[in-house]
């Protein structure tokens, strides 16, 4: 990542405005109510100037009522108007961001694994909420209200001219170093940003990664180490924000100083013999001095809006990069196949190689086919690819070559969620999200009646223990089913395989961790539901490998040996080792 701004870009910020085009209305309001402010910003010095010029020097007692009153409204519009303006612009933002999050999750959900296996998890929550929020800054703090302050300096300038245009170029003297100051200070903040966002992305991967891992932390009691690491981090990003503020420090003092200069030129000039002071003239000195306080408002925070606005476009340039990822998963070209009725379940591997990274193939030209109904084990070494095959089946990630079919048509030309519905995933490592326990079964499906889950629970064997939990079903399983044993998260993972009763069941070491009690409580139910149903089992049980229909031996990402129990033991191979290393005292 690059450690330096980069320069206005016009291209994403017309992007970003494109997603504001549905609320076209709001922003041509909040355009409108800027002008009207601006318009409206000089009047009442200006009005002032005039009471005190032709009414207050004439005793007209009145006058001076009713040009009261007249500004006292006109302080009630401006304040409406403002609410109004600040309330469409951040109404907008936000409109903005809610349509971006959601464009940018859904687009995350579709992303291809690889990308998960290269990009830190916190990287990724950055760039959906903090990054997002700043371009919602774009609108309530950025582009539209730097318009309006800009159309407000026009204005307030115009009518300063209108006045006295002589006593106005001497008032606009000390502007060069407001000038230089501004632009010094754009830049100083600019670069502090950056750094700044930098230090929250990496402040955010650090601290999602540690978080989930902080049993591996405690447990090798690395805390002081992680410690140490963390407040390298924090003390870039404190420093990062200590140079903003030091920029700030300089420039608001710069500004004030600026101001009172032009004030004292004012009255200087004013005294010295370009006006003569009768009371017919003050108000011209008094209408200026609240002139220069409305020009220089907007000027103390004009710089840190273009700030706002240019680190809205790097957040948006990181959101992008996301929208723009072009390794997900895709729909079929061709009108996606959905069929009436479930798939058979046939699958078929042809010539697939695969790599995680380029060139390093982790499988390696893999041919096998499992007609419909046939259970086929799939044994080999830690790191011989057996998960690969299965991510491959329901289209995790791309092959590089060769092709997968299910029922002879390409998994590609499925629709994508109707092809992960027919297979149904016992993995070894349970995920489970906070909620209750029916929330992880059904996945928040509210289609699934409870009735059905208790069906498959009795059918596990899990529903007298989810019973006694308290709350039943509706207990609550914490963040990653942390009240809960892995034997007891992997089976209610047999529950939701068993609920969405998929054509083809996979079970990746899904018995690996379960106690022999538990075991033999759902060897029964793989039993019923392996019946009729083609099945993929990681094997890690003798158990389940002597019943497949076929066992396939992987090594090296290669196939090594296929065929039954007795003729694999037979061939006195691979898997004779395998058997005699992992299995016989099973």
């Amino acid at each position: 990542m690059s450690d330096s701004p980069k320069k206005f870009d016009l291209a994403v910020l017309r992007r970003v405005f494109g997603y504001a085009a549905p609320y076209k209305k709001k922003f041509y309001l909040s355009v409108v109510l800027a002008v009207l402010l601006a318009v409206i910003t000089p009047v009442r010095p200006y009005l002032i100037q005039i009471t005190v010029n032709d009414y207050i020097a004439h005793s007209a007692e009145k006058m001076i009522i009713n040009i009261t009153l007249i500004q006292i409204g006109l302080i009630l519009i401006e304040t409406a108007m403002r609410f109004w303006f600040s309330f469409t612009t951040a109404w907008l933002g936000q409109s903005v961001v809610r349509d971006l999050r959601v464009a940018v999750y859904k687009k995350i959900l579709r992303l291809n694994l690889s990308q998960f296996d290269r990009t830190p998890i916190g990287t990724l929550t950055t760039r959906t909420i903090n990054d997002i929020e700043s371009i919602n800054d774009i609108f309530a703090d950025g582009l539209v209200p730097i318009i309006a302050d800009l159309l407000s300096i026009v204005c307030v300038l115009g009518v300063m001219f209108y006045i006295d245009w002589q006593l106005t170029l001497i008032a606009l003297i000390p502007f060069p170093i407001i000038i230089i100051a501004t632009y010094y200070f754009k830049e100083s903040i600019n670069r502090s940003f950056f750094k700044v966002r930098n230090a929250v992305s990496a402040l955010n991967a650090f601290v999602q990664e540690h978080l989930t891992g902080m049993q591996v932390v405690q447990s090798f009691s690395s805390e002081e180490r992680e410690a140490e690491k963390f407040k390298k981090i924090n003390r870039e990003h404190r420093n990062a924000n200590i140079r903003a503020i030091f920029a700030y420090s300089v420039f608001f003092p710069i500004v004030e100083i600026v101001l009172a200069l032009s004030t004292g030129l004012v009255v200087w000039w004013a005294a010295k013999d370009a006006l003569d002071l009768q009371v017919s003239q003050q108000g011209v000195v008094i209408s200026f001095i609240l002139f220069l306080n409305l020009l220089f408002r907007p000027l103390r925070i004009i710089a840190d809006k273009f700030n706002v606005v240019q680190m809205g476009i790097v957040a948006s340039e990181r959101v992008f990069k996301v929208l723009d990822n072009p390794d997900f998963i895709p729909e079929p070209s061709q009108a996606p196949i959905l069929p009436a009725t479930a798939v058979k379940g046939k699958v078929e591997f042809d010539h697939v190689s695969f790599a995680y990274v380029e060139d390093q193939y982790v499988l390696r030209d893999i041919s096998f086919v499992i007609e419909p109904g046939e259970t086929v084990a799939i044994v080999g070494h830690t790191g011989s690819g057996k998960t690969t095959i299965i991510n491959l089946l329901n289209r995790l990630y791309h092959i590089q070559k060769g092709s997968i079919r299910i029922d002879d048509q390409d998994i590609t030309s499925y629709d994508l969620g109707y092809l992960r519905s027919q297979t149904g995933v016992v993995l070894q490592d349970v995920f489970l999200f906070s909620g209750s326990v029916l929330d992880n079964i059904t996945l928040r499906n509210d289609q699934i009646p409870r009735a059905k889950v208790e069906e498959a629970a009795r059918l596990i064997g899990m529903h007298d223990f989810i019973m006694r939990l308290p709350g039943g079903y509706d207990y609550d399983v914490m963040e990653r089913g942390a009240t809960l044993s892995l034997g007891q998260r992997q089976l209610l993972s047999f529950i939701r395989a068993l609920l969405y009763n998929p054509s083809i069941l996979v079970l990746d070491e899904a018995t690996s961790s379960v106690d022999t009690e538990s075991e033999q409580m759902i060897q029964h139910a793989i039993d019923k539901l392996i019946e009729g149903r083609t099945s993929i089992v990681i094997a890690h049980r003798l158990s389940t490998i002597r019943k497949a229909s076929k066992i396939i031996v992987l090594d090296k990402g290669r196939i090594r040996e296929m065929g039954t129990h007795d003729e694999l033991l037979a061939l006195q191979g691979y898997y004779a080792q395998l058997h005699e290393m992992q299995f016989a005292k099973a």
